[in-house]
């Protein structure tokens, strides 16, 4: 074994860089908090193969004098704090000390800076952790930071990074949080010389939210503002209305005094408020920042500061979740009270008695609120034909028999059979008399071998499921065009997964084009969809094809992706079912490949033999 020795400054700095720079987005998150610290109201991201090889920093913050160019690059340096004690009260971003010397030892490191006070700037070339070169420069105020050939120094560690499109999504969503977090600070991004986003200072949280995420998303979203006035906290930002789901959490950001943060604490508490308000297993979009003081809350429990531990987990927890659920219940509110505000629209009205002078009624609406269309109700129209009777209903009309062709909303399977019936095969079993439907959810059946107890919503699933996989597993699948097509935006890695898949999915009846970067427009889907559900179901189509790494071949989603679909829109306790639907829904499960269990395997009937029920009572 070899004697104790100590490590020379390079060889340390290296290793601290594995601490601190894990991939190319951790230089791009180091260097933007670094600017945002330093006051800067305009950052420039500029990177190109996904950071491997060039990155750049630029901003109009303070900047930096010629003697504090250089004391930065010393490890532990910082103008964060300077006691223990200050860690108690960190209200900045970077505080550490070991980033830029961290990047500086594991790349080519041009420093370009200057501060209001020098008539120039100061440029400090460093390669591989060695000083190559340091110099008088003219630029304006602010600092410039390039980072060339990450870990070219380190192969070990460069080996491990990815491809360039997933480093280059991992920068891309990175950049935006900070945008979300800092809408006064203007953004832009570029990559490879291209503008992957510009966005300018902006207003409010809603306008960078819709220029960055998207308008649909913005217009989706209600604004929360509370605060308790005992423990400091405060809780704002924009969150889903009710209904509104997401299948992944990418789109629930949580924020802590303007940090972006995974925090279970936080998300657990936003999914409890939502509870019987959005679909199970979908979870809300949200941008929530909680202002809390420094000292109730850690964030140097992770080298990367990506997590934070609060003093009282409990007390954050509690106040997150009140904030969202009284937001989420005066939303509510508002709703009903806006759909009652239409039945007196006239602003004065006289009510007069007999007897009794004219009294006067002023109704006034409430200011400045927007009423926006239910996220239930359809994307847009489908072109096809139906018949008169099918495609306006009276709402006096029960519900419809399994004879239509198109329907408006998810629901029980005698109103909304997907595709055209299954035909019955050698598996229907004759004989089979409906006694009674119980409870909304099982029906009774007389067969020739006993009773028979089905489970409608397992039932219903099974034959949505079996029906949608046939039509899904054509080469061709038939398809309906949209009236109006539908614009959809994708975050960058979800952009890419349904980019490698776009011909796999237009050949199942889908069309998807792509018109932008990172956006695309549905024209069409398939018939067995209805138009309401085509961007749900095809945001959670790109989330399965990224957990799965993209399909191995057209059919390789069936399973997961239809079985999710036919829960979706399957049987409530609810609905109503005629006798006529129930006998029905019982002839197609017979007529099925697998009809005794619901796609996740749970039985769909239960029988109880004559001759079982002979040996209970015994024969005479």
């Amino acid at each position: 074994m070899s004697s104790i020795h100590i490590l020379s400054d390079r060889v340390a700095n290296q290793i601290a860089a594995g601490e601190v720079i894990e991939r190319p987005v951790a230089v791009v998150k180091e260097l933007v908090e670094n600017s945002l610290d330093a006051g800067a109201t305009r950052i420039e991201v500029e990177f190109r193969n996904g950071g491997k090889s060039y990155i750049r920093i630029e901003d109009n913050g303070k900047g930096m004098s010629p003697d504090e160019s250089l004391l930065c690059l010393e490890r532990h340096a910082t103008s964060k704090i300077r006691e223990a004690a200050d860690l108690n009260e960190v209200c900045s971003f970077g505080f550490r000390g070991e980033a830029l010397p961290s990047i500086a030892s594991v790349s080519k490191f041009t420093l370009r800076t200057r501060s209001k006070d020098w008539e120039h700037g100061t440029e400090i070339l460093i390669n591989g952790g060695k000083m190559i070169e340091k110099k008088d420069c003219g630029m304006p105020v602010g600092t410039v930071i390039e980072v060339a050939h990450l870990f070219n120094s380190v192969p070990a560690r460069r080996k491990f990074l990815k491809t360039d499109p997933t480093e280059t999504a991992h920068i891309t969503y990175n950049c935006r949080l900070f945008a979300v977090a800092h809408p006064n600070v203007a953004f832009r991004v570029l990559e490879n010389g291209r503008t992957v986003f510009q966005s300018p200072a902006c207003e409010n949280l809603r306008d960078r939210i819709a220029e960055i995420w998207g308008r649909n998303l913005a217009d989706d979203l209600i604004p929360v503002d509370v605060s308790d006035p005992k423990t400091g906290f405060r809780l704002r930002g924009l969150t889903a209305k009710p209904g509104v789901g997401r299948s992944t959490r990418r789109e629930l950001v949580t924020l802590v005094n303007r940090r972006p943060v995974d925090s279970r604490t936080l998300s657990l508490a936003v999914l409890d408020a939502y509870h019987g308000r959005i679909q199970k297993g979908r979870y809300p979009p949200a941008f929530l920042f909680l202002e809390i003081q420094p000292q109730e809350v850690d964030v140097n429990v992770h080298p990367a500061k990506r997590e934070v531990r609060f003093r009282d987990d409990g007390a954050i927890r509690r106040f997150v979740l009140n904030a969202v659920t009284e937001t989420l219940a005066a939303s509510r509110a508002d709703d009903i009270a806006q759909a009652v505000t239409p039945i007196a629209l006239a602003t004065e009205a006289k009510v007069e008695t007999p007897g009794s002078p004219a009294a006067k009624v002023i109704v006034r609406e409430k200011p400045d609120i927007t009423i926006l269309p239910s996220p239930s109700a359809p994307i847009c129209p489908a072109v096809t034909t139906a018949t008169p009777t099918a495609a306006t209903p009276s709402a006096a009309t029960p519900t419809a028999t399994p004879t239509v062709a198109i329907r408006t909303a998810p629901q029980a399977v005698a109103s909304t059979p997907d595709v055209s019936p299954a035909p019955a095969t050698d598996k229907t079993t004759p004989g089979w008399r409906l006694i009674n439907v119980l409870k909304k959810r099982y029906a009774l059946f007389d067969t020739p071998r006993g009773l028979v107890m089905l489970h409608l919503r397992h039932a219903d699933q099974r034959v949505r499921f079996e029906r949608i996989s046939k039509e899904f597993k054509n080469d061709k699948g038939t398809s309906q065009r949209l009236l109006i097509p539908h614009p959809i935006e994708f975050e960058p890695l979800a952009s890419a997964a349904l980019k490698s898949q776009l011909k796999q999915l237009n050949a199942q009846g889908f069309q998807v084009e792509e018109f932008g970067r990172n956006f695309y427009r549905i024209e069409a889907v398939p018939t067995w969809l209805s138009p309401e559900q085509a961007e749900s179901f095809i945001r959670d189509l790109v989330d399965l094809i990224r957990q799965r790494g993209g399909m191995r071949k057209p059919n390789a989603l069936d399973s997961d992706a239809i079985a999710r679909l036919a829960v979706e829109g399957s049987y409530r306790r609810s609905d109503s079912l005629t006798d006529q639907a129930v006998e029905q829904l019982a002839k197609d499960l017979l007529s099925c490949d697998t009809p005794h269990t619901s796609p996740f395997g749970r039985p769909t009937f239960s029988e109880v033999s004559w001759n079982e029920w002979e040996r209970r009572f015994g024969s005479d």
